[in-house]
């Protein structure tokens, strides 16, 4: 049942203000609390502050049918919003951001119901995590890494490198069962990526090489890398040397504490969406170099919440203009 005033109950109240009533006793008189016809007085008045009910009862009829969350959407919407989703594998609040920032005004969580209302299931499935979601607690572990000579805990990393200055980064790589692996890199403040396969596996002197070469073009601006404790992660003292300013050799390379993925969320996330188009049973040989850098260039124009729905290319490059 409704709550909202019907015309003659807006008749009422004209009629009583006419006869000079307190509001009070307009709203005992219909059956009211005095809040509402204080609110109903001062949201229908016309301009000049003179109330009355034929002018009350169009404005409100007027917001009721041009709200525009009563609407239904339109169907060339619903179709850019599958495209973003099945094409893009963007997430309902990128989506949502995205078009809010053209002027077309979505909310996230109507995304997602039209998503539940396939029955396919065909629009799920490109959805983050499949819809389904778990959280798992681990307890707290030492770190025991002993296989790193040289290595700097993250505990002494600069506490100006907590992710909103630019050229602090992080990177990992991503294993088949085959001992293939993939080169990830990610910079922290702006989310933008770089990836490279690795044709000699985990060595640790080839992935040393593999960070210069992908990062020697950013090189002065490269202030942190923060890394796991894996052994392919050996030589970061050469990836410091060559990375650091000419004549001043600085660490560079930061490793997390074992057992803590947290402490490099960035590249973690990455990894994550870079999973989606390479599946854990893939063989990495059975994709061309041509396939990773899409993947790459997918990922790095793909609206982040964090850049108020802007892309971390843009964001990235914009860096050096």
């Amino acid at each position: 049942m409704s709550n909202q005033l019907t015309e003659a109950q807006r008749y009422e109240i004209y009629l009583g203000l006419k006869r000079k009533w307190s509001q009070s006793r307009i709203a005992e008189e219909i059956g009211v609390s005095r809040s509402t016809v204080c609110r109903e007085v001062r949201r229908n008045s016309k301009p000049d502050g003179s109330y009355v009910w034929k002018y009350a009862q169009t404005r409100c009829m007027e917001r009721r049918h041009g709200f525009s969350g009563n609407c239904r959407k339109p169907d060339s919407l619903w179709w850019r919003v599958e495209r973003m989703l099945v094409d893009e594998d963007w997430s309902p609040e990128q989506i949502s951001g995205v078009l809010r920032n053209e002027g077309l005004i979505i909310c996230k969580q109507t995304i997602y119901n039209h998503i539940h209302a396939d029955v396919t299931g065909r629009l799920a499935m490109h959805t983050p995590h499949g819809l389904k979601y778990t959280r798992r607690m681990r307890r707290c572990r030492p770190t025991k890494a002993s296989n790193i000579r040289n290595r700097t805990s993250i505990h002494d990393r600069p506490e100006e490198a907590d992710g909103r200055r630019f050229g602090d980064w992080e990177m990992d790589t991503i294993v088949d069962s085959y001992g293939h692996a993939i080169l990830t890199l990610t910079e922290r403040s702006t989310n933008f990526i770089l990836m490279e396969r690795l044709p000699h596996g985990r060595k640790a002197k080839p992935v040393a090489k593999a960070v210069i070469r992908l990062l020697l073009p950013y090189r002065n601006t490269v202030r942190t890398i923060t890394t796991d404790n894996g052994c392919e992660f050996a030589e970061h003292e050469a990836i410091s040397r060559a990375l650091s300013m000419k004549g001043k050799t600085q660490n560079i390379v930061f490793f997390t504490d074992s057992y803590c993925s947290w402490q490099k969320g960035a590249v973690e996330n990455a990894n994550k969406l870079i999973r989606r188009c390479i599946k854990k049973k893939a063989n990495f040989n059975d994709y061309t170099d041509k396939f990773i850098m899409a993947i790459q260039h997918k990922i790095n124009k793909r609206p982040r919440k964090k850049l108020n729905f802007n892309t971390p290319k843009h964001c990235f490059f914009d860096f050096f203009r």
